[in-house]
């Protein structure tokens, strides 16, 4: 066995951290940056800061990843559905951030997902030539971003005993082959978020959750501890808010039209083996589809949606059964036994905060669909920092925009951001990973420290077992959770640090073992 490296010093987070950092934040010296919000742009704030040595703490009301940042479809896009609409910077800046996460920061975390968009009667062939030549745009802006043919394949025409090799399920009437496609894939976006965060805290970055800003000023915020009530001051030379839908809620001047993008959970023996994930088109629609997404631990995701949210922002957002249906419907168009209502054991919503420009409200677009997906660094009259807009894939460079405008408006000491070549906790070069003598399902989850991980289990058999029946996270993945991701209860080890509670009955069956961990801790390690 490898021997078991220990975390990367300074990135363990814990309870006890947590508290010895908030203690000496709240009242004590003023730091270079505050950061609000802990998802994966303001993970990405924090990171960038204190990589340029500026000294930060990074608050949230809840967990890590407790937003959007976990409910994406876990791709790393390289920016094809923005070519199409014209928007070639942002594709441009789509492909590069994906060549990044893929190839230097978070090769563990990302690697290539092939795709199959099947050939049915419902697709013409004017369509599957447009398909087509959309693919290969799509291969010339991974060249363009420099991201090597290693890293994502070419795309490619399939037969029809190819198309139904990776994805049986396909209805055989009709079909007359398909396209294969090739993108960037994250093991899970919460883990994404946590990696971020902890490279943050490695920097110095004191990564404070349970933290909810009350009140933002150009000097600092008022903040209130959500596990004891008490309310502090932090105080900061520049304040960067990256809280996401709940942006304009914390500053003036900002308008968020947060769109919902609905994703079903499926037992994988629902659709047999799927090596490959699809793409379904939506009857009617030209460039839109709907993905099957196969996870590789007995679960398919099924998504997505994009419908207009009005009203107040939930903290976790419902799923219609609208949306449901009209996810099964686009299924059941291509599958040989249409999956039914029954057979969806979760769903989950993600609320994306797009930036309404409208200069005047219901000026702008008709559909969120239409809203550009351009992020957006805005200065308040007060000096506070917002950064809005964007995706998970650009997170890196929203960061980067956020802090150097934060450096130019409080004319802070650093220099240019150096993240776009900066490792994420746990990232090795593929053979190094290839190498480490521990599961492959827990190297692409923890990298290098999966062989730390796995001595847990080593060294308590009982942390070897799986935690529910049927699912393969262990009791040493919840373990290592609590002494090194900074869980402090079930709801993060069963929701964000592992993703077993997007199936309820599964979050119930595993509840137990969660609170026996968290019972038998007594944290520090």
């Amino acid at each position: 066995m490898t021997p078991a490296t220990p975390p990367v010093p300074g990135s363990s987070l814990s309870a006890a951290r947590r508290s010895r950092e908030l203690t000496e934040t709240v009242g004590g010296p003023v730091v270079d940056v505050l950061v609000v919000g802990l998802g994966a742009t303001g993970a990405g704030v924090a990171l960038d800061a204190a990589a340029r040595g500026l000294s930060v703490a990074a608050v949230d009301a809840h967990d890590l990843a407790f937003g959007t940042s976990r409910f994406s479809s876990k791709l790393i896009h390289g920016g094809l559905r923005y070519l199409a609409s014209a928007q070639l910077d942002v594709a441009h800046e789509s492909a590069v951030e994906r060549g990044v996460l893929m190839e230097r920061t978070a090769p563990h975390l990302v690697r290539a997902q092939p795709f199959v968009l099947p050939l049915t009667p419902l697709v013409s062939r004017a369509q599957s030539t447009l398909a087509r030549a959309g693919f290969r745009a799509g291969d010339a802006l991974r060249l363009a971003a420099r991201t090597a043919r290693a890293t994502l394949p070419a795309p490619r025409r399939l037969s029809t005993v190819e198309t139904r090799h990776l994805a049986p399920a396909l209805r055989t009437q009709g079909l007359r082959g398909g396209l294969l496609s090739w993108d960037g894939r994250l093991t899970d976006d919460a883990r994404l978020v946590t990696a971020i965060a902890r490279t943050a805290a490695a920097r110095g970055a004191r990564i404070l959750t349970r933290v909810r800003a009350l009140e933002l000023t150009a000097s600092g915020a008022r903040v209130r501890d959500e596990l004891t009530g008490e309310e502090g001051e932090i105080r900061a030379r520049a304040v960067i808010n990256a809280s996401g839908v709940w942006a304009d809620g914390l500053v003036d001047g900002i308008r968020i039209r947060p769109s919902r993008g609905t994703h079903l959970v499926l037992r994988s023996d629902h659709l047999g083996p799927l090596p490959a994930g699809l793409h379904v088109p939506v009857p009617g629609e030209t460039n839109r589809f709907v993905l099957v997404l196969p996870q590789g631990d007995g679960r398919v995701y099924v998504g997505l949606t994009d419908e207009p949210v009005e009203g107040d922002v939930p903290d976790v957002p419902e799923v219609p059964e609208t949306d449901i249906g009209f996810l099964l419907d686009v299924l059941g168009s291509v599958l040989e036994l249409p999956v039914r209502r029954d057979d969806v054991v979760g769903a989950f919503a993600g609320l994306r905060p797009l930036l309404d420009t409208a200069p005047t409200a219901g000026s702008g677009a008709s559909r969120t669909s239409d809203i550009s997906r351009r992020h957006a660094v805005l200065t308040s009259s007060e000096g506070v920092t917002t950064v809005v807009g964007g995706k998970l894939t650009t997170y890196r460079r929203m960061a980067e925009d956020a802090v150097d405008s934060a450096v130019a408006t409080h004319r802070l000491t650093a220099g240019p951001s150096p993240t776009a070549s900066l490792p994420l906790v746990g990232a090795a070069s593929p053979n190094t990973l290839g190498s480490l003598r521990a599961p492959r399902r827990l190297v692409q989850r923890y990298g290098t420290e999966a062989p730390a991980v796995q001595a847990l289990g080593v060294q308590d058999p009982r942390l070897a077992e799986p935690v529910l029946a049927g699912h393969p996270v262990t009791g040493a993945e919840l373990l290592w959770a609590v002494r090194h991701e900074g869980a402090l209860d079930e709801t993060d080890l069963l929701d964000r640090r592992t993703r077993i509670g997007l199936v309820p009955a599964d979050r119930d069956a595993a509840l137990d073992v969660a609170r026996e961990v968290l019972g038998e801790v007594n944290l520090p390690a």
